[in-house]
């Protein structure tokens, strides 16, 4: 059985998705009469408190900046101890008003560049929560905006361990703020910062019985990238992720960009589009809401009830010939049409997967990959095909044939990636998605997230998802990298010199740059190889 992974969480908009992610293990736990195919206690670690009550927080150092951490006391998070009162009870009710209670201001996204690292043991890759009557509040209430930080809408308690605030720097303003990658960089050089990092990972490190590594959730775009090496301007947001990858993945056994934003590069792209979730891509809660549901996917075979999968194993499918960077894909919801079986579905998509790529590449399709690990959650094992219903007639198709719904997702992926190492796991276990996630779902899903020809004529919020979504090693990667190693030739440093006067020295930068183009070719195909070699050419 594998063992207990240690987060950490780095950055405002790493907190959002955070957030989110943790609510989503609170949610499980919360469904008892769901099968338990994954294993809670990868991420969370369970305790007991006052008056005998179970409890589960995240395994989890966040780092953060002044003002960035909302009503959660900066010396930790844990629930206040109970005090003993003998004196009399008096309850005062009061009314909501008709939109539910709002938490506190509004926030909106400026940036979501961010990324989850996944790395082994030896390299990477203070307030009680929201009571829950503040949870449960309408979707508009979210919607317009009344979220500042990713506190407001977390529901599950952190251990005082978990929140450090580096007050160096503010979370908002004009000035005092954590812009530049070698700002975060020196951070790391300061004996009292890196001593109380230290104190806060070996507290967690020391109670595993079995450490499989760290996961890291970093912000790209801002000085939080230097963070986990060791809103700004354009050419700032270009740089800081470029030095970001660079770093993150040679610390790291796996690394992979996460955003909606449709291009890391200089030229805006238009957000990413799913056609069952009317989203806001300018809010945080919004898009990192989306992201945490792909992440508690792909995160899957490190947390297997019944694997002996880690996090090392995954990391090995894909990070091969020095392909450290992976792409995530996704489908969230996967569109599984209600009462048809899994073959019914994916017979409707055999030139295309119905997944979207979280990469910010402008590439939104793939034709080929060199491997893959995908996971597919929230479809019933039991009726895995719709010829089932009707003995003695053969199968419509090769997937109907198929005798469990594994192999039918293997057949699958074989298909349309044929030649690719591919990696897959089916579970009946959904995403849930009750408050706080947000309810921007298509009024064509039911409760359980399953895809009807028309809407119903009552609506109901949904409930749960099933969610598709893979990792892959891919030549889209190429496109990214060498994308972005592309605009950033363009760029002339002479202009930026309050970025180099932060830390990092322009040789650096230029030392760095080349380890992208050399990255980038790691995912070249014969075509892109030959494109490669006439632009050294020319240049």
């Amino acid at each position: 059985m594998p063992g207990e992974v240690v987060t950490l969480q780095l950055g405002q908009y790493a907190g959002c998705v955070g957030a989110h992610w943790w609510g989503l293990q609170a949610a499980a736990l919360r469904s008892p009469g769901e099968a338990a195919e994954l294993r809670a206690a990868a991420l969370l670690r369970p305790g007991r408190a006052a008056g005998g009550r179970d409890t589960h927080t995240p395994r989890l150092v966040a780092l953060e900046l002044k003002g960035g951490v909302g009503s959660l006391r900066p010396g930790g998070a844990g629930p206040e101890a109970p005090v003993a009162w003998d004196g009399a009870v008096a309850a005062y009710l009061e009314r909501a008003s008709a939109g539910g209670c709002a938490p506190r201001d509004a926030g909106r996204r400026t940036e979501d560049a961010s990324s989850a690292g996944t790395g082994s043991a030896s390299t990477a890759a203070s307030g009680a929560s929201p009571a829950p009557s503040r949870l449960a509040v309408s979707q508009d209430v979210y919607s317009g905006g009344q979220v500042r930080v990713w506190s407001d809408y977390l529901n599950v308690h952190l251990h005082p361990k978990s929140i450090y605030v580096i007050r160096q720097y503010m979370h908002d303003g004009e000035c005092g703020c954590l812009e530049a990658f070698g700002q975060g960089e020196s951070l790391l050089q300061d004996p009292s910062c890196t001593e109380e990092l230290e104190d806060r990972l070996h507290f967690y490190v020391e109670e595993c019985d079995y450490l499989q590594g760290f996961q890291v959730l970093c912000d790209l775009h801002d000085g939080f990238s230097g963070v986990g090496a060791k809103d700004s301007q354009n050419s700032y947001r270009l740089m800081n992720t470029a030095l970001g990858i660079v770093r993150l993945s040679s610390h790291s056994s796996l690394f992979c960009p996460l955003s909606l934003s449709g291009s890391l590069g200089l030229k805006p792209q238009p957000p990413v589009t799913f056609p069952y979730i009317n989203y806001d891509a300018s809010l945080n809660y919004h898009s990192s809401a989306i992201l945490a549901a792909a992440l508690d996917t792909l995160t899957a075979p490190y947390r297997l009830c019944a694997s002996q999968g880690s996090m090392m194993h995954l990391a090995e499918t894909l990070n091969f010939s020095g392909r450290k960077v992976a792409a995530a894909w996704a489908s969230v919801p996967f569109p599984a049409l209600h009462g048809y079986s899994l073959p019914d579905t994916l017979s409707a998509y055999q030139q295309d997967v119905p997944w979207s790529l979280l990469s910010s590449c402008r590439e939104r399709k793939v034709s080929c990959c060199f491997a893959q690990s995908v996971v597919l959650r929230g479809i019933c094992k039991e009726s895995h095909t719709s010829s089932s219903r009707h003995p003695g007639k053969p199968p419509p198709s090769p997937l109907h044939a198929c005798e469990s719904t594994e192999q039918v997702l293997q057949r699958y992926l074989r298909a349309v990636f044929p030649g690719a190492f591919s990696t897959s796991h089916v579970l009946e276990q959904p995403c849930n998605t009750l408050p706080p996630y947000p309810q921007f779902f298509s009024p064509l899903l039911t409760r359980q997230g399953f895809l009807l020809d028309k809407p119903p004529r009552y609506s109901s919020a949904v409930e749960s998802i099933p969610v598709l979504a893979a990792l892959q090693s891919s030549p889209v990667l190429h496109t990214l990298l060498h994308g972005l190693y592309r605009d950033l030739q363009r760029l002339n440093p002479r202009r930026w010199a309050s970025f180099f006067s932060a830390g990092v020295e322009e040789a650096d930068f230029r030392e760095a740059l080349e380890e992208l183009r050399t990255l980038s070719q790691c995912y070249e195909t014969g075509a892109e190889a030959d494109e490669a070699e006439d632009e050294a050419d020319s240049d």
